[in-house]
């Protein structure tokens, strides 16, 4: 598996990814007998995407290296996650093996202009699907879905039992994110403050800078699963984040072939054995049924 900037971003995470690194190997060996078949003798029209990637023979990939569960990098730099594995199904498809997958940390903020850029051809990257987002990209999927909650300091001193028990709150979240635009328009009175990844927001609650962090409920848990001697969930997910996986905006043929893809993961037990390998591995939640796709 080929990487971009890993190494130094897993240094950078700092407590989480020490708090994670018993349950990020795990995870790491859970999902390396996860193993997915490549498909072989594959044929795509001349001219497409597919055609192209699997004539590069690298499929670039969009991903966070920061969420346990879905894109977390372990103490090698090696990225590993329920968003991994969904990668490595569609590389398959592509007749690519996984070693052929070139990931790229992305973050919140920046994954519309890496599409756009050209600089990978997808992203899995927790990214919510949204009418604004769709008017610079596509999106494939949704292929989970989950909802925003909120992540208190063990005992939850504040007593925060939703959303209207922000106001007057320092509240974390990540620039870019619907987490955090949801919050900025819909509850006011909390006092955002905002980085670029969300291990940033764990270690200022951590260290009792902020009061909460918000999120969706799968990263929080992740978060939690960590260092639960120090944070908790409160439990009341008060959204809707339908994940997609972000494509070149007008480029139906491939969102076509990623439907198509995760389709079909879902009925031969693909996509199960991926969140059983991974966020079911760290949450201890079992694979829940997966969202019907959106041919928008």
């Amino acid at each position: 598996m080929r990487l971009t900037r890993y190494a130094a971003a897993a240094a950078a995470l700092g407590v989480v990814l020490t708090g994670c690194s018993s349950e990020a190997g795990d995870q790491a060996q859970d999902a390396a007998e996860n193993t997915v078949e490549v498909q072989e003798d594959v044929s795509f029209e001349a001219g497409t995407t597919m055609a192209e990637i699997n004539e590069a023979g690298v499929l670039r990939v969009g991903t966070k290296i920061d969420q346990p569960g879905f894109g977390l990098a372990n103490t090698e730099g090696t990225p590993e996650g329920f968003d991994v594995e969904m990668a490595k199904i569609i590389a398959a498809e592509l007749g690519l093996s996984e070693d052929q997958i070139e990931f790229t940390e992305t973050v919140s903020a920046n994954r519309e202009p890496f599409i756009q850029n050209g600089q990978v051809d997808i992203v899995i990257a927790t990214y919510t699907i949204n009418d604004t987002r769709k008017q610079v990209v596509d999106f494939a999927g949704p292929y989970y879905e989950a909802g925003q909650d909120i992540m208190v300091a063990s005992g939850n001193p504040e007593g925060i039992e939703g959303p209207d028990d922000l106001a007057g709150l320092n509240v974390c979240s990540v620039e870019g994110s619907t987490p955090a635009e949801n919050i900025r328009t819909n509850y006011p009175e909390a006092t955002l403050t905002l980085y670029d990844v969300y291990s940033k927001c764990a270690d200022d609650l951590l260290n009792g800078n902020v009061d909460a962090v918000t999120t969706d409920n799968v990263i929080l848990t992740g978060l939690v699963a960590g260092n639960p001697d120090a944070f908790e969930l409160v439990g009341n997910p008060f959204t809707e984040e339908p994940y997609g996986i972000g494509l070149t905006l007008g480029d139906t043929e491939f969102r076509d072939f990623l439907n198509d893809t995760l389709e079909q993961s879902f009925e031969d037990g693909s996509w199960e054995a991926a969140w059983d390998a991974t966020a079911g591995a760290i949450t201890g939640e079992p694979a829940p049924e997966p969202p019907a796709v959106d041919r928008y």
